[in-house]
């Protein structure tokens, strides 16, 4: 057809966005179609304008339809509605099938972690190797149980009690344990359970744990791990209107004498106490601090008994050796400890708990499993064997030093061998004397390889 305009046999045409009907010089008519009507205009129109101009072409007419435009026009708006829709069911979905105002309205109220109800209430039985923690935590069950008697002696409990200590100490078993001795409403909740991206959310979130706990009362808040709400302001990026530091001045409001809080007494947990905001560790809101620090021997016996009822031991097993083997561990190490050794037993098919596999879940939990498929040339084998051997007699050979318990060329982790020496006592203090006996069995390995082998790897 563009040849027809082109050789000006075209006398007269109506275009629209599908089809060309076009009466020719001759008086015929011939129609064909468009693929796009748009094309045809830009390649044409210069064209039909000049032979128009000419008196060629008498009579023409644009008539494209508007069915792009009213495509194009309507699109956003049902793009936006699509985006509407979509973001409604998806807060519906997350709010568990309930209404969206159902949802919005509970987004401000406090996650309170359900204390499992199966009938075992913790005590301070079931808390070892902390005796004085819990006499610290001793009055506070008393107020709760019988607070006339201190009422009346114009005496207030504290209102609350910061456990400081390393991880897996006890601090939250602690916590149950009052909560259990004094049987009251015990409200456990995480510092990052506050914190959120919108602005408000965290103070909501306090005030509504403070208002459960006084329909509760009396009631124990604990909150979990504070550090992560109660850092020292000042820090944040968005200054003072950082949401985190709205949340902390909510919670000192809560704790101090401005809103009464008779019959509640909150606890918290930190392992770093050190970041804390100073207004949150004055009297008035946290009033003491109890350290709860690593067991020693005789506590490390006692949680060995209380996580070794339930486990069926063979008569070689003396927790009293297992208590000096593990000198550092916390209480969850421990558990951990007895759990290792039931499942080590039990992948040896056996029925009683041996020393012998509590003694290596202590490595593993040190050291980490053995590495028995790895494949140690014999010159590295020889080269470790003179290593832990140098280790093992600078310490026999200094009595200072602890007594050899093992000595090991498994690899383990990263190790290639091991040299365990097991300590009779726990020690507080360290003479100077000691720590060089410890540094010359520390190079001991050293100076066996340079004596035997003439050169030191790169592990000594």
């Amino acid at each position: 057809m563009r040849s027809c305009f082109v050789q000006e046999k075209v006398k007269s045409f109506t275009a629209s966005d599908e089809r060309l009907t076009a009466v020719l010089q001759d008086d015929s008519t011939v129609t064909c179609a468009l693929q796009s009507f748009d094309t045809f205009y830009s390649d044409l129109n210069d064209l039909v304008v000049e032979q128009s101009d000419k008196g060629i072409i008498t009579s023409y007419n644009y008539t494209p339809g508007n069915s792009t435009n009213w495509l194009s026009t309507l699109l956003p708006y049902v793009l936006a509605v699509m985006a509407f829709i979509l973001l409604m069911n998806l807060i519906a979905r997350t709010g568990g099938g309930g209404a969206v105002n159902d949802k919005m309205a509970r987004f401000g109220e406090a996650r309170i972690q359900d204390i499992p109800d199966d009938g075992k209430k913790v005590t301070f039985k079931d808390v070892a190797g902390a005796d004085e923690e819990k006499e610290e935590l001793e009055e506070i069950v008393q107020f709760l149980r019988d607070p006339g008697k201190y009422t009346e002696l114009g005496a207030h409990i504290p209102k609350g009690v910061l456990l400081v200590g390393p991880p897996g100490t006890g601090k939250t078993l602690l916590a149950k344990a009052v909560a259990g001795e004094a049987d009251t409403a015990f409200l456990s909740i995480s510092g990052s359970d506050f914190v959120e991206m919108y602005v408000g959310v965290g103070a909501s979130r306090v005030r509504d744990l403070f208002e459960q706990a006084k329909k509760q009362s009396p009631a124990i808040v604990f909150i979990d791990e504070i550090d992560a709400v109660g850092r020292q302001r000042g820090s944040g990026l968005g200054g003072g209107h950082d949401e985190r530091e709205q949340t902390l001045n909510q919670l000192l409001v809560e704790m101090d004498g401005f809103a009464a809080n008779e019959g509640v007494v909150v606890l918290a947990a930190t392992n770093r106490v050190d970041i804390l905001d100073p207004a949150l560790l004055r009297p008035g809101r946290f009033d003491r601090q109890v350290f709860v620090g690593l067991p020693d021997i005789k506590g490390r016996e006692e949680i060995l008994k209380i996580h070794a009822k339930g486990k069926p031991l063979a008569e070689d097993v003396d927790l009293v050796r297992v208590a000096r083997a593990t000198a550092g561990f916390t209480g969850a190490d421990l558990e951990n400890l007895l759990n290792e050794a039931a499942l080590l037993t039990g992948r040896q098919d056996k029925k009683l708990i041996t020393e012998e596999a509590i003694h290596q879940s202590v490595i593993k939990v040190i050291a980490g499993p053995e590495k028995h498929s790895r494949v140690v040339p014999e010159a590295e084998r020889r080269l470790t064997a003179f290593h832990e051997a140098g280790h093992a007699v600078v310490m026999h050979a200094l009595p200072r030093l602890d007594p050899v318990h093992q000595i090991t060329i498994v690899p383990r982790g990263q190790a290639g061998g091991m040299t365990i020496y097991l300590p009779e006592e726990d020690r507080s203090y360290l003479s100077r004397s000691y720590m060089l006996d410890q540094v010359a069995g520390l190079l001991g390995g050293r100076v066996a390889e340079e004596m035997m082998l003439g050169d030191i790897s790169t592990g000594a």
